[in-house]
């Protein structure tokens, strides 16, 4: 494609990198509902780069950039190109201790957890309530969710199927690993409280068992549907025990919001925390079979892309 064939916008930035989200590798593989909207259209929901040219007076050559979520891949060109074409307004200069390769070390899915963990701490969330479940542990969002809450002082129960990957997690710091099967979950409308909340990357009939289990104002951030995108519940959590359930959209999220919880992410870890996340650094051509193995659970952690 040429510069002119892109989507509209008015600044170009030269991409130094994108990164493989779960949204990604089904929007590549065409893999459940379809997630990008017209075609041509280049893939990748975010992105990290310079400032190739620029009509809008905030951007200037050579400045340092970030974006993610605002359509990126879905109904305009994003990431996994050498160039995007952008409006201003959906652009950030990168700030702070974040490098442009850690920006997308973290991505969207570092982008997401932490949204889950803001909105989890605005609502009330504290250290005394109990441990905080992390569901789905071995992926993009679950892995940098169990560092970010660790890192704030949380005990942190990581859930992840693969027992070869249980070290890595406690090595993030998570404080337990289990199975599904080892957490025990019941299947009544209030079970015995264990959970001071939970961020559930799964969906399904994982996430209606969790509710059952959280203490009185406990909050739960629901951001993710790999068990599925329905499940069924009562509403005794909520009307009895005063648990909120949160929702975690990184696509739409207000500006100000952005801002907010990206200069989070660099404070809270440092560029030894981010590597950690990294197991992967792959080129446009190796996009469509990372894809795959991200889809088939195959892949750890974060894999960024460097076209």
């Amino acid at each position: 494609m040429n510069l002119d064939e892109l989507s509209a916008g008015d600044v170009v930035v030269r991409v130094a990198y994108s990164s493989l989200n779960y949204k990604d590798a089904r929007a590549v593989t065409g893999q459940g509902r379809p997630i990008m909207r017209r075609t041509p259209l280049n893939a990748g929901i975010d992105l990290a780069g310079v400032v190739e040219s620029s009509a809008d007076p905030r951007f200037t050559p050579g400045m340092r950039v970030i974006a993610n979520g605002m359509g990126l891949g879905e109904a305009h060109d994003g990431g996994f190109a050498e160039f995007a074409r952008l409006p201003g307004d959906w652009l950030m200069p990168l700030a702070g201790t974040l490098t442009l390769r850690s920006a997308m070390a973290f991505g969207t899915a570092g982008y997401t957890a932490a949204l889950c963990v803001h909105r989890m701490e605005i609502n009330g969330q504290r250290h005394d309530m109990g441990p905080i479940v992390v569901t789905g542990a071995t992926g993009g969002v679950g892995s940098i969710a169990v560092r970010l809450l660790a890192a704030r002082g949380y005990q942190v129960i990581a859930v992840s199927g693969r027992p070869e990957h249980h070290a890595w997690l406690r090595d993030l710091g998570a404080s337990d690993v289990r199975t599904v099967e080892q957490l025990g979950l019941g299947d009544k409308p209030l079970e015995r409280t264990r959970f001071g909340g939970a961020i559930d990357n799964v969906g399904g009939t994982l996430l209606a068992q969790l509710l059952p289990h959280i203490v009185e104002w406990g909050n739960v951030a629901s951001v993710g549907l790999a068990g599925g995108a329905e499940f069924a519940t009562s509403v005794y959590p909520f009307i009895l025990r005063g648990v909120s359930l949160l929702g975690a959209s990184s696509a739409n999220s207000p500006m100000p919001l952005r801002r907010e919880i990206w200069r989070r992410l660099g404070d809270d870890l440092n560029v030894a925390d981010i590597e950690r996340f990294v197991t992967k650094e792959i080129g446009l051509d190796q996009v469509v079979p990372t894809a795959i193995a991200l889809l088939d659970r195959q892949l750890v952690g974060r894999a960024i892309v460097r076209p």
